[in-house]
Order: structure tokens, then sequence, then C-alpha cells
């Protein structure tokens, strides 16, 4: 018995992986994340589908077990890759201890599309080196800690903020300035892209009316200046 948890990507269908796309097609039980999927990634499939946001884990636990003990080929669809903020540990570890195989299949983090969309690097020679990847305190989550790690000047990607966006921007500890740009639905049909600074991006967003998936990317990498050139292109 397996259980492959894969990875949807970001949105776009023909970002999800090769592999992915194989095992989907091969599937006869795709459980997924709801709207976090795009529906045109599940479109053709001959598998039976779940929409994990209307059971609760035990009964999607539950539903992935018994039909993979009845030989049926499952997949546990989560958007982007499912290592980060996928919660996917809690997932698969009833379904070890039951004597189920899992097998996690990477996908095309929202982070990356992202990058894509504002046609930069989220490292950049003499500009930022580091990455951090953070969310504000929420419902799930008491306390954060963007201020303080945002003293490392490194670029910054806040998943799951979109709608604590004044909070998010007075809790760093960067400069006024610093570039700011905050991407809904990276890589679908409907992408927006709102670029802004510490100072003002919060109004902007708030105009445009984007409140959920949405990342909120911090850094001068942004601005796609200021770099140096890669030692891997100097002169030979």
């Amino acid at each position: 018995m397996k259980i492959h948890f894969v990875g949807a990507g970001p949105g776009d269908p023909e970002l999800v992986t090769v592999k992915g796309a194989r095992l989907l097609a091969e599937a006869d039980l795709v459980v997924y994340a709801g709207s976090l999927v795009n529906p045109a990634l599940l479109e053709g499939l001959s598998a039976r589908l779940v929409d994990s946001n209307e059971i609760n884990l035990e009964e999607i636990n539950g539903i992935m077990l018994e039909a993979a003990k009845e030989g049926e080929r499952v997949v546990r669809l989560h958007s982007g890759d499912p290592a980060l903020y996928g919660a996917i540990l809690e997932q698969m570890r009833p379904l070890e201890e039951a004597g189920v195989e899992v097998e996690v299949v990477p996908g095309v983090s929202s982070l990356f599309a992202v990058a894509a969309a504002l046609k930069t690097q989220l490292t950049l020679k003499g500009v930022s080196e580091s990455l951090i990847v953070t969310r504000p305190a929420g419902t799930t989550l008491e306390e954060d800690q963007i201020g303080e790690i945002s003293r490392l000047g490194a670029t910054m990607a806040i998943f799951l903020g979109a709608d604590k966006i004044r909070e998010t921007m007075r809790s760093l500890e960067v400069p006024k300035e610093t570039p700011v740009a905050v991407v809904y639905h990276a890589s679908w049909p409907d992408e927006r892209v709102v670029i802004g600074t510490v100072e003002d991006v919060a109004e902007k967003v708030e105009e445009a009316g984007i409140t959920r998936s949405a990342l909120i990317l911090v850094g001068d990498v942004i601005s796609r200046s200021g770099f140096g050139r890669s030692h891997l292109y100097q002169s030979r």
C-alpha cells in the first residue's frame, strides 16, 4: 500500500511536475486541497475526487487509508509544495503507523511563481544572499518573529498574511522605503501584482481588495537593481 502526497504547484496546471501529472492520471482517488488547487488540474481525471476542505483530518486519513487497503491508487494533492505550510506530517504519521507507505512528490511553490511574476531573483548578488520564509501570527500561531528576523536584511517571503498586511508592515524593522510586492494567485489566470513599499503597500493592497491567496515579498530584490555580476559569468 502506498499513498502519494503530491504538490500541485502554484496554480497554473502546466506547472505540476511530470511525475505529479502521471500520478494524477493513474489515480483511483484524489483528495485535493479545495480552492487552493486549480480546478483545471482535475479536469479529465478518472479518479474519484474528494475536497479535503469539507472534512476534518481524521476523515481525510480514514478515506485515504480505506482506499489504499482496497488496493486503490491514492493521491493527496496539496497546493504549491507540500513542505511549506502543507501540514503533511500530521497526515502521514497515522498512515505510516497503519502500515501504509507514503511518498512525497515535490511541487513548485507559489514563492517561485511570485519571483517569476516579478521577473526577479530571490537571492541577488550584492543585494540579498539569503531568503527567509515565514508567516504572521494568527489563528494557528500565537506569536511570530517577523520583526526580529526582518533585521537580518534578507529577502522575506511572508505566507498567509494578506489579511494582516497593515500589522505585518508595522512589525517590520526595516527602512520604510524598502520595496514590497504582494502577488495574488501567482501563475493563475487572475494573477494580480501590487508593488509598493513598507510605508504604503498596505493601503494599495486594501484598495485592490486582496485579503487571501497572496504572498508578500519584502526586500530590495524587487527593484531588480544594484546587483553585481555573478562570478559564474565573469570573464575568464
